[in-house]
């Protein structure tokens, strides 16, 4: 197992929250579609801190968010409207371009979950945005319980929409249980340890930590020595070159270029044919910073 350690990152503004990236990484870019792993919490929200992100463009991925405590507000350009709450999951595809903005509500006093992104595979990177909820019900047995809001794991089949094969699921564990799981060989995986003492097949993972797997492997042993709860994300292998940069995800650094062209261009306009914005959000939209000044490579 490769364990990649997460970096603190400030979200938002002037009164930016810190979360725990720990998707890209130098050394990964991808565990599967998944390219994008932000934990946060659990945190203490009051009317001055929490989630504020304004509306800001997104394009060839799907967002993915998950919370263990707290309540978030999102609104997109495509027309909805919706509750983030703990145990259900919200996916937007962003497509061909979608802008969205996420605020903790006023009455969220402690904010703690992840937010997650998965690459759009080539030819569905395209597609017209979209948003999905749904709140699977927990399954579980002795000292166990999960709840699968991505493909399947344990007996259990998410109906949510992927464009590639992938797993996301949250699984609790009680101290001293031991959990034999069955994967999918052609798969990698992910662990996101949250909180707790874990070990996958033996190996320590340290809090916060995210553990990877290979391809190849038909189960992984979970052994919690204290209460454990995580995250498990996986899928095939992605096998494509991607440039992610800012909220963007494409293939050549002159196609985000042109992402971050038409976005200033709405904000400076008020039209484009590839973005607009949320209706009736109480703050104006984020500008993009400025290029690099170096070519973007691809990465993964």
């Amino acid at each position: 197992m490769e364990i990649l350690t997460p970096r603190d990152v400030p979200l938002g503004g002037i009164r930016a929250m810190n979360v725990r990236r720990t998707l890209p990484q130098r050394q990964r870019t991808l565990i599967g579609a998944w390219c994008f792993v932000d934990h946060y919490g659990p945190d203490p929200v009051d009317p001055s801190s929490g989630m504020v992100v304004p509306p800001h463009p997104h394009t060839g991925l799907q967002t993915v968010s998950w919370l263990f405590t707290g309540e978030i507000e999102h609104r997109d350009s495509a027309g909805h409207h919706a509750m983030v709450r703990p145990g259900e999951v919200n996916l937007m595809t962003a497509g061909r371009g979608i802008s969205h903005s996420e605020y903790s509500t006023p009455g969220t006093t402690t904010l703690h979950g992840a937010q997650l992104w998965l690459a759009l595979p080539d030819g569905s990177r395209q597609v017209d945005p979209a948003f999905e909820h749904y709140a699977p019900s927990p399954i579980g047995g002795g000292g166990w319980e999960a709840r699968v809001f991505l493909g399947s794991l344990l007996g259990d089949t998410s109906p949510v929409t992927t464009y590639s094969p992938l797993l996301g699921a949250e699984l609790r564990l009680r101290a001293g249980t031991t959990l034999t799981v069955e994967l999918d060989p052609t798969y990698e995986h992910g662990i996101l340890l949250d909180s707790g003492v874990l070990r996958v097949d033996g190996k320590p993972l340290e809090r916060n930590g995210l553990g990877y797997l290979e391809p190849g492997a038909s189960q992984v042993v979970l052994t919690a020595d204290e209460d454990a709860l995580l995250l498990a994300l996986g899928g095939t292998p992605f096998g494509e070159q991607i440039v992610m940069w800012w909220n963007f995800i494409g293939r050549e650094h002159e196609e985000v270029a042109e992402y971050r062209a038409q976005w200033q261009h709405l904000l400076e306009t008020g039209a484009d044919e590839r973005f607009s914005l949320p209706q009736d959000d109480p703050l104006p939209a984020l500008p993009a910073p400025e290029l690099p000044h170096a070519r973007m490579v691809k990465r993964g």
